[in-house]
């Protein structure tokens, strides 16, 4: 019996003794996987960054800087073209020569709500063929000031003197009877020349359009030859003999300038004039010109013009060109 309960007593002491060690492995086992997973302490400790605020006192000379209300822009081109042929050229041709000349000049002043604007645009042009006598190809003189007074947003009151001629003398030309050209004059400088002042409204809500309403408008037609209506019998408008008419009447004037693509702007003017003594033949002109920018001196320009005059034709009158040359631009 005592056998029996000692070695039962052994028995027990050793399970145990066992679980005691089994216990004691598994805590050493979860201690160390504990201490594995412990993140890692940085080795560069940040710091807090630290401002400093100093004042400095500046001189008022460097702060009396002056504002410039002017915006100018000048451009001066010219084309020249010119053709050769031999005698025995089997395709034919005439020799010739051509001129062409433009100077745009365009001044603006913006202040609070006061615009003035001054433009001119002068052009001249030159052709001459072996065997036949020289013509134009352009020529214009024009001149336009406008000074405004803002009334809100998009709306001024404006008040605006024009000027317009011609450098050279205009001929037509016809053969005689002998089939030699002749030419007869029809204009020239001064005759006719035109001045218009005018007061009204404008509206223009973006910088590439503007509208004028010219409620108030005086157009003097100055003729310096009285002879020029032996071949314009109409005599631009002027009664034979004088060289002077005035004339009342409401005027429009519409403007576009926008770079529609890169290197291309598209700038045209209409004009419509609607004297009050004749309401029935109202003067119209259409300026188009589109300009492509090949680089920084060279453009390719083309030009329309459509005018209706009743003083001069009872027929819608139009010219067209075309012209790559240099063109020199100050801003």
């Amino acid at each position: 019996m005592k056998k029996i309960i000692r070695s039962r007593f052994l028995f027990i002491t050793m399970v145990l003794f066992y679980c005691s060690s089994l216990k004691a492995q598994t805590y050493r086992v979860d201690s160390i996987e504990a201490k594995t997973i412990q993140p890692k302490k940085n080795p560069f400790p940040t710091r807090p960054t630290i401002f400093f605020i100093y004042t400095r006192n500046l001189p008022i000379s460097n702060l009396n800087s002056k504002v410039n209300y002017w915006k100018t822009n000048l451009s001066f081109g010219i084309n020249l073209n010119q053709a050769a042929f031999s005698d025995n050229w089997s395709s034919g041709g005439v020799n010739s020569v051509a001129l062409g000349t433009v100077l745009n000049y365009k001044a603006e002043y913006n202040k609070n709500d006061i615009n003035y604007t001054s433009e001119v645009l002068l052009q001249y042009g030159k052709l001459k063929n072996e065997g036949q006598l020289e013509r134009k190809t352009n020529d214009r003189m024009f001149f336009d000031n406008k000074a405004a007074v803002k009334l809100s947003k998009n709306w001024s009151f404006f008040g605006s003197v024009s000027f317009e001629s011609q450098f050279d003398a205009g001929y037509t030309y016809s053969k005689d009877a002998q089939g030699n050209e002749v030419r007869s004059l029809i204009s020239k400088f001064m005759a006719p020349g035109y001045l218009t002042e005018s007061v009204g409204f404008e509206y223009k809500p973006v910088k590439y359009f503007s509208l004028r309403l010219g409620t108030g408008t005086a157009r003097q037609t100055f003729l310096l030859d009285t002879t020029l209506y032996l071949n314009n019998p109409k005599n631009f408008g002027v009664p034979i003999g004088k060289t002077f008419r005035n004339e009342l009447a409401f005027q429009v004037v519409a403007n576009f300038d926008k770079d529609i693509m890169p290197n291309l702007n598209l700038k045209s003017r209409y004009l419509l004039f609607a004297a009050y003594e004749k309401l029935t033949g109202i003067d119209q002109r259409l300026d188009l010109t589109l300009t492509a920018k090949v680089n920084r001196l060279i453009n390719v320009t083309v030009g329309a013009t459509g005018l209706y005059d009743d003083d001069f034709s009872n027929q819608i009158q139009y010219s067209q060109n075309l012209a790559l040359g240099i063109v020199f631009k100050m801003r």
